[in-house]
């Protein structure tokens, strides 16, 4: 996968990564150029090598008694934002 990620790069694809503990929100990225989503597993979420390799990393903020998403639900949120910022 990093491998695959530094091959996105070289042709300026933006590589962003969530992460629970990341310094911005999914809502304070640029998403409107070419950008390629990683989304680690449920639970153990992303190896220390993608990490290390993602351009930006960002949190979905969570809000009331809900303290993480399964990866499905945080992809549609993720491709949501992207699509509203494009619009």
């Amino acid at each position: 996968l990093a491998r695959t990620l530094g091959e996105l790069k070289e042709r300026n694809i933006w590589i962003i990564g969530t992460s629970d503990d990341a310094p911005k929100t999914l809502y304070q990225v640029d998403l409107k150029g070419p950008v390629a989503l990683v989304l680690g597993a449920e639970g153990a979420g992303m190896r220390q090598l993608t990490r290390k390799t993602c351009d930006e990393l960002v949190s979905i903020p969570m809000h009331g008694a809900v303290e993480s998403l399964n990866v499905s639900v945080a992809s549609g949120v993720c491709l949501y934002e992207a699509l509203r910022q494009r619009v």
